[in-house]
């Protein structure tokens, strides 16, 4: 009996974003799943990668891999940012041609756009202005995905796809006290407020700045959708070289309202203050999802009920998280 299984390479599938795809593709029945831990394939040797391609018989692939950290990491390790994400886009979308796949996504970040990008941010932002200082590396190489799949769609007529999502949160997140990002940071500290009974939380910042959240199935969920789109539909809605899709939510909140919910969320009743001496960042940072929108894609999860399932994943995971 022949197998008609389509074969799905998912690159990164022990992170956030790639373990969500996993779970979302295991749902159906007409598809194998091929996955690779560091240790078994190493994504930035160039040969190691061709090989993969050429024996295993992908016929989709979804690039999640990468090498991703806060603001400190970014700032401490540059060249280590830059030069490991372009070795990994490089190597698995030239690989994937070679090997005569046709279909690929490839999944950035929204730090691809201008520090000052007028607000929310349209795909048509790209490239015009300077990018924000303390992620340019890890930025310009992601900007640089997106301009590998337009190539070789443009040079060999390749259907490789790019989308770039918002601020996401979910299971499987970074929760570690230092270098996490705002909702794990701020779901753990609330947590430990809790049980140590503490009276009182200090956020930092003035709480106004306003921030875009995604819980991370809702970006599984629109990736595959996009990878889904038949091509004439998806070219229809972007053009040969401005070809990502931003994905996200297209509301926003303050941080503070993102604090209150969160603590009542974890269930602290205790006092919140604003440190206003520590940095706000960028006043507002939202996605325009017009392109998404007219493409048949809405998210579905809110950010309350998000933080909820992200809780509740902490809760059943924190003894093998990071101290």
């Amino acid at each position: 009996m022949t197998n008609t299984l389509k074969r799905i390479f998912i690159a990164g599938h022990n992170g956030m974003v790639g373990s969500a795809i996993i779970r979302q593709l295991s749902k159906a029945d007409d598809v194998e799943l091929i996955t690779r831990t560091r240790a078994e394939l190493d994504l930035t040797n160039q040969q190691a990668v061709v090989d993969f391609f050429q024996t295993e018989k992908i016929e989709q692939v979804y690039l999640a891999a990468a090498k991703v950290g806060g603001i400190v990491a970014n700032n401490t390790y540059p060249a280590d940012f830059i030069y490991e994400n372009l070795m990994i886009q490089c190597n698995i979308i030239h690989s994937a041609h070679l090997a005569n796949i046709q279909q690929l996504l490839f999944l950035g970040s929204s730090c691809i756009y201008p520090k000052l990008a007028e607000q929310p941010m349209q795909e048509s932002a790209l490239l015009t202005g300077t990018l924000e200082e303390t992620n340019e590396p890890y930025a310009v190489a992601k900007i640089a995905g997106i301009k590998l799949c337009e190539s070789y769609n443009r040079q060999y007529g390749r259907d490789y796809r790019s989308v770039m999502p918002t601020n996401l949160y979910g299971a499987f997140d970074n929760f570690h006290p230092e270098n996490s990002h705002v909702i794990p940071a701020l779901l753990r500290r609330f947590h430990e407020a809790k049980l140590n009974g503490d009276k009182e939380v200090i956020a930092w910042g003035s709480g106004k700045p306003m921030r875009e959240f995604l819980y991370v199935d809702d970006m599984a969920d629109a990736s595959i959708h996009v990878m889904n789109l038949d091509k004439s539909t998806y070219d229809a809605h972007t053009e040969p070289m401005l070809s990502h899709i931003n994905v996200g939510t297209g509301t926003d909140c303050t941080i503070k309202e993102l604090v209150q919910t969160v603590a009542k969320v974890v269930g602290f009743d205790g006092e919140i203050k604003f440190d206003a001496s520590k940095p706000d960042g960028a006043p507002r940072k939202l996605m325009n999802v017009d392109r998404l929108s007219n493409l048949g894609w809405y998210h579905e999860i809110s950010l309350t009920k998000g933080l909820e399932k992200t809780y509740d994943w902490f809760l059943l995971n924190q003894s093998s998280l990071r101290k």
